[in-house]
């Protein structure tokens, strides 16, 4: 061989060797895992309890406030080691009113504060988590509450709506625009005395609501919601706590957790089941998501050079293949499902998790209600690491046996294609589309 040859053979040689060791995904793949259920927070008859997963971090602190935002800490707590590659700490105290974040010295360095991953009750934008007495956020009569029971998902007739848009009108007729509370009033009209709010969902004959994504998102300012900001809230920030913008008092944490219950009350009061719709595929932030502040890179898929794969088309995403990321996404809608008494759950770009991810999800959730439902989008937005036979698509639905996927194919048949206004369908008179 020519030396040149062998020059470019070693150079290519050792570029893949140098690659294969930036890739850090077989690294995660040996990280230890921690499956039990006071992951974040826990208050007893013993006092307030905290478990951090970051089995990586040199070392791990409780950070402790007396409001939501803008004060300075009232106390640090180192955190020790737990199992699993947990960090834990306690205070013989119910620190009710409290709030918290977490921080974490990686690689020498402390980590900007997170309230953590698992963060069900939060202050003003979600920048702090809250200790909260969770049983007083229940409305009346919460202990009954229950949705519609249908026989067969096909049976079911089903109206997206946004919170916002669906009540924020000046016509509307309704006293909390906007808000979580909007579908608990009753008999409101607009000027011309069409039913509108609750009235009008039950007037179309449908059987559930979409809620538009209700979590707490990250692009709306709830520290200055008069500016009209506005957002589909596709841009996930805390996964397990509700949108502050939806709430009567953003900085109160059991005001939004509240005022969601009596909307979801309401609404199965009426005879309206509640499907949520979930974006756990992809975080708004990439290394400052609560995600990479407790356990850098490991919630994320990467490129073999290190940096974040994007099958979302949004910056990053999810690594639902690995056991942590599985287990968080399957708990979180167990959690909103119990919490929340949510009865269905729609994936967006489901097909970036992967199939044993959505199958344990089902089993998961029909365990506490046989009547809940799952259904996504069976597609991604760009390419994946993760191999196409383990992807939740629409072509591998028959693996899925109780998860529905979304038909883009009948979507564009019928009203044309997405992307092209100009192009007719099956509605609008375009031939030779009856079989699709």
């Amino acid at each position: 061989m020519h030396q040149r040859s062998i020059y470019l053979t070693m150079l290519a040689l050792s570029a893949s060797v140098a690659t294969k060791a930036e890739n850090p995904d077989a690294v995660f793949q040996t990280y230890p895992t921690y499956s039990g259920e006071d992951l974040e927070l826990t208050v007893d008859s013993k006092g307030t309890h905290w478990r951090l997963w970051s089995p990586k971090a040199q070392a791990a602190r409780v950070i402790l406030y007396d409001s939501d935002r803008n004060t300075q800490a009232v106390d640090t707590i180192d955190m020790t080691r737990g199992e699993g590659g947990t960090w834990v700490a306690a205070v013989p105290r119910q620190l009710y009113g409290s709030f918290y974040t977490f921080s974490i010295l990686d690689n020498g360095k402390w980590l900007d504060e997170t309230p953590g991953v698992w963060a069900k009750a939060v202050g003003t934008n979600g920048h702090r988590a809250a200790v909260i007495d969770f049983a007083a956020t229940d409305p009346e009569g919460w202990e009954s509450d229950k949705g519609p029971a249908i026989a067969h998902i096909n049976d079911a007739v089903i109206y997206e709506m946004h919170h916002r848009d669906f009540s924020v009108d000046p016509s509307s007729g309704i006293v909390n625009k906007g808000k979580f509370l909007a579908l608990t009033e009753p008999s409101t009209t607009s000027p011309d005395g069409e039913a509108t709010g609750i009235d009008h969902l039950k007037e179309l004959g449908i059987t559930h609501v979409h809620i538009l994504p209700s979590y707490d998102y990250n692009s709306v300012d709830e520290a200055n919601l008069p500016s009209n900001q506005y957002n589909w809230g596709y841009d996930p920030y805390n996964y397990n706590a509700p949108e502050g913008s939806y709430s009567t008092n953003p900085a109160d944490p059991s005001a939004r957790i509240r005022e969601m219950k009596e909307m979801v009350k309401s609404l199965h009061d009426n005879g309206i089941g509640v499907i949520m719709d979930v974006v756990y595929n992809h975080t708004a932030d990439n290394d400052n998501s609560n995600f990479s502040l407790t356990a850098p890179g490991y919630y994320y898929r990467h490129r073999p050079d290190g940096s974040y794969s994007d099958a979302s088309g949004c910056g990053n995403e999810t690594a639902s293949d690995r056991r942590q990321m599985r287990d968080f996404i399957v708990n979180s809608v167990k959690y909103w499902a119990k919490e929340y008494h949510i009865d269905g759950f729609r994936f967006d770009l489901m097909a970036i998790h992967d199939i044993e991810t959505m199958n344990e999800v089902a089993a998961a959730l029909k365990e506490i209600n046989p009547d809940i439902f799952v259904y996504g989008e069976g597609w991604t937005a760009g390419d994946s690491p993760l191999p196409v036979s383990q992807r939740a698509l629409k072509e591998n639905v028959s693996k899925m046996p109780q998860v529905a996927v979304f038909s883009d194919d009948i979507r564009d048949a019928v009203k044309g294609h997405y992307t092209d206004a100009s192009d007719r369908g099956f509605a609008t008179g375009k031939p030779g589309l009856e079989e699709t």
